[in-house]
């Protein structure tokens, strides 16, 4: 029971580490709050080696959600990396160089973003269409957003292209969102039909869409 216990314990907690040698708990607080409820931060910085901290959230959903927001994300000079931790004991992660990949073949690109759009304002828009697993900005106002279902992916093409989309700095726009694998809307926005969201997941028989955004 107490390794059970454990292991629920570590699926609530992440481990960040490559942050700036002057960061504090407050900075860590920030950089996490927008994903779940924070429930405590253990940020260890001993003198002459590189700060890590371990991020405790009351939702196992939402450290997920940190890990694959935050990780590899640049934050002043330096990469942050994100994972769940291995050890127990609070000594850093074992065994693994990152979390595992979750990306998804149900991909949209999104035109006309405002140029304080960020990922996480593109992640928290799309979702109303479903599960978002993976969302990037570029700088030209274009992004890429992958869902977990096809279904959704369908459902963010035929009701949030055209939407308006509001950025965390209060900059709006309407937005178009397309199918990925043609710039000519390959998915007519016509199309009738529910959104079928009780479908089975039908990932197996689609084929993978190619793309610039996708680090080939």
């Amino acid at each position: 029971a107490d390794e059970d216990d454990q292991s629920h314990d570590n699926d609530e907690r992440i481990y960040v580490e490559n942050l700036p040698a002057d960061v504090r708990e407050k900075d860590l607080e920030d950089l996490f709050y927008k994903y779940g409820r924070i429930r405590d931060i253990e940020l260890k910085n001993r003198r002459g080696l590189a700060p890590f901290a371990f991020v405790r959230f009351e939702d196992p959903r939402d450290a997920e959600d940190a890990i694959y927001g935050r990780n590899g994300y640049d934050y002043g000079q330096c990469r942050l990396r994100v994972e769940l931790p291995r050890n127990p004991g609070g000594g850093g992660p074992r065994g693994r160089t990152g979390p595992p990949s979750r990306r998804s073949e149900f991909r949209v690109l999104v035109s006309g973003l405002p140029p304080s759009g960020s990922w996480q304002d593109l992640k928290d828009h799309m979702r109303e269409a479903g599960g978002v697993c993976y969302a990037d900005v570029q700088k030209d106002g274009m992004g890429v957003v992958e869902f977990l279902r096809k279904e959704d992916m369908e459902y963010a093409l035929r009701r949030l292209d055209d939407s308006k989309f509001r950025s965390h700095e209060g900059e709006t726009s309407y937005i178009r969102v397309y199918p990925e694998r043609s710039t000519s809307y390959g998915y007519s926005r016509s199309r009738s039909g529910s959104r079928g969201r009780d479908s089975p997941y039908q990932s197996r028989g689609s084929p993978y869409y190619t793309s610039p955004y996708a680090p080939y």
